[in-house]
């Protein structure tokens, strides 16, 4: 874990925070920033969501209700036979089942069967409940870090020991339930991401190139003379938000500042990609547009630790701060 997020005075910092009796949602976005200590992150996640209230009375009811009502619509949408399913509900079933074994294929624990059929539970009923996207790819990567945070209530160690096999089915169905609930919530953010054409995505990599293009000029122009559209590299960033591109282990602490912005996300991932684009710069310059296409599709981070992505992270917030308050670069 990166030295910030288990530094003992964030850590009191946090405690007394979460030991109020309503917590104070501007503190506790400012504080997770930076990163959550991981024992904190599940409840945390769920109050950066709006998943769990602020107010710790009312919690465990709500926490409840949105279970028993997760578990409502599986019976409903998911645990019927396909002659009660239409065509294109049997196709998206289909997808979603082609795509559960292909998600974080280098993470063994992905690969249990019953790891995939939580997966398949959770997508197929947010697409059934989501009828204006339904099921795109790429949503399945969305669900792995809430499905690995809120599994590391119940199992201990590394992800990498862990077999859901040693839960209970209450605890598997309470686990599914807050991964849907939560990703309903981010995706709830950004909707016109996943409709038809993406438009939200491609928007925002428009956004990206421009921001690109003000901050490191060269590169910019090294990139357009070699016809490289940043739809080809970018598209995949922001459609599956970087899961693919940094290692598994540094995920759930990118997506802490990720929750952490709230609202405001969509556009903080311009910046956030576009620092993280730039960590190459000076090679990206040497590439002709072949090589510019397997690098940025294949880019080299399996040997990144927290350092690299803080500073990707330090970088973005610095520009953010820069150019956020004049923002002609970002026009749509």
């Amino acid at each position: 874990m990166g030295a910030r997020a288990t530094d003992s005075a964030r850590v009191m910092k946090f405690t007394k925070l979460l030991s109020g009796t309503t917590i104070i949602s501007d503190k506790l976005r400012e504080l997770a920033w930076s990163g959550i200590p991981p024992y904190m992150r599940p409840n945390i996640w769920r109050l950066l969501l709006g998943y769990a209230p602020p107010n710790s009375d009312r919690k465990e009811g709500v926490l409840r209700r949105k279970r028993l009502e997760y578990l409502d619509s599986v019976a409903q949408f998911y645990d019927i036979p396909d002659t009660e399913r239409s065509d294109d509900e049997i196709n998206m079933l289909r997808q979603i089942a082609v795509d559960c074994p292909r998600t974080v294929p280098d993470v063994a624990f992905f690969q249990q069967a019953q790891v995939q059929k939580s997966l398949e539970r959770i997508l197929y009923t947010w697409a059934i409940r989501h009828p204006a996207s339904g099921y795109v790819q790429g949503i399945n990567d969305l669900a792995t870090p809430f499905l690995v945070v809120f599994l590391s209530e119940y199992l201990e160690g590394g992800v990498e020991k862990w077999s859901i096999s040693d839960l209970s089915p209450d605890n598997i169905t309470n686990i599914e339930a807050d991964c849907y609930w939560c990703l309903s919530k981010l995706l709830d953010g950004m909707q016109d991401h996943y409709t038809f054409a993406q438009p939200g995505i491609q928007r925002l990599v428009f956004k990206l190139k421009e921001l690109v293009r003000r901050i490191d000029e060269p590169v910019s122009r090294h990139m357009e003379e070699q016809g490289l559209e940043f739809l080809q590299f970018a598209f995949r960033w922001f459609n599956c938000l970087l899961i693919r591109e940094i290692p598994f282990h540094l995920v759930t602490r990118l997506w802490d500042t990720y929750l952490a912005e709230g609202d405001s996300l969509p556009d903080f991932l311009v910046y956030i990609f576009a620092s993280f684009l730039l960590t190459w710069s000076e090679q990206l310059q040497k590439l002709d547009f072949q090589e510019l296409v397997m690098f940025l599709q294949h880019v080299p981070t399996q040997n990144w630790t927290h350092q690299e992505l803080e500073m990707v992270l330090s970088r973005a917030y610095m520009w953010h701060s820069m150019f956020n308050n004049s923002p002609r670069h970002l026009v749509s």
